[in-house]
């Protein structure tokens, strides 16, 4: 398939989505997240959004309200995150990715609670379908965040992996990375989190099938259903590398007013840990979009292990 260097919704459309790699993410302009959108430019990003996979904003001024008032354009807006007891004051839903929150590691900074590959909160049983994150404060370079595409990964594995990986389930957990002896660490224990998903689940829009083994929330028990540890960790590494292939990522570089919108349900994505020595701090206000219990091939759903569904309003 051949891909323009930029494309039009439709005819009549006002917005302009740009390919940034050739699977993965579109950088739209002509939309400003601060106005009240129509229901056709939601319609295009949406559009754009199931295709592309993530989309990118730039320039754009907004805080937490319009944020959380574009989020509800495209579902229930979940509260901030099952573990975040300390939100923006008034704003409930929001996440904030904040270096000055996380401490040190190996004498760096971190930069985010999580610099592994993984799509957001899959521990749960019904994880975000989509999320929201909108840049405030910048190191001066560094700092990136890049998506791979597991539809085009699951696409490109070969037949008979595909047919092997359709009726598997693997366990995902929420690791308590916390400091231990801290109130975050005790209430992470105090609410555990375990699911068993497809590690092929059916998108529910598009009918496309993804890979859903996320690193972030397999790494720590690295289980499939009946495949035993050793065969479980060494399937669930060769999935993974797979799916973080250079060709099925995008790199995006922050700046500010950016904002970038990806689909939890095709996508995973990694903050790069490489701004941390530099001593700056990086700051992103992140929402979520309720999500649906994934479903397998065959149409098995996830099983919940501990911890409840995560819903929105």
């Amino acid at each position: 398939m051949t891909i323009a260097a930029t494309e039009q919704i439709s005819t009549e459309s006002t917005i302009t989505v740009a390919p940034q790699s050739g699977y993965t993410g579109a950088e739209i302009s002509g939309v400003d997240l601060s106005e009240e959108l129509s229901d056709q430019v939601i319609a295009e990003i949406r559009q754009a959004l199931l295709k592309w996979k993530v989309v990118f904003f730039r320039d754009q001024t907004i805080g937490h309200a319009e944020q959380i008032a574009f989020a509800r354009r495209f579902g229930k807006v979940t509260p901030a995150h099952p573990y975040e007891e300390n939100p923006p004051e008034g704003f409930p839903e929001i996440l904030p990715i904040d270096s000055r929150r996380y401490g040190t590691q190996y004498g760096r900074k971190r930069t985010s609670y999580d610099s592994s590959w993984h799509t957001d909160v899959t521990a749960l049983i019904n994880p975000p379908a989509f999320s929201i994150l909108r840049a405030d404060i910048l190191p001066p370079y560094g700092g990136d965040t890049a998506w791979t595409n597991l539809v085009a990964a699951y696409e490109n594995l070969p037949a008979e992996v595909r047919a092997f990986a359709d009726v598997l389930d693997a366990e995902h957990t929420f690791e308590n990375r916390a400091t231990q002896g801290s109130a975050r660490a005790a209430v992470i224990d105090g609410k555990p989190l375990r699911t068993f998903h497809p590690v092929v689940r059916v998108h529910p829009e598009t009918g496309e099938r993804a890979l859903f083994v996320s690193p972030g929330f397999t790494r720590k028990t690295k289980t499939v259903r009946n495949l035993g540890p050793r065969l479980s960790s060494h399937l669930l590494d060769a999935l993974w590398e797979e799916a973080t292939r250079t060709e099925y990522t995008v790199r995006f570089r922050w700046a500010p007013g950016s904002v970038a919108f990806w689909d939890n349900r095709a996508t995973a994505h990694l903050a790069i840990p490489d701004a941390g020595h530099l001593g700056y701090d990086r700051v992103l206000y992140r929402v979520t979009i309720e999500g649906d219990v994934p479903r397998g091939v065959d149409g098995r759903l996830s099983e919940s292990l501990e911890g409840e569904a995560f819903l929105g309003a």
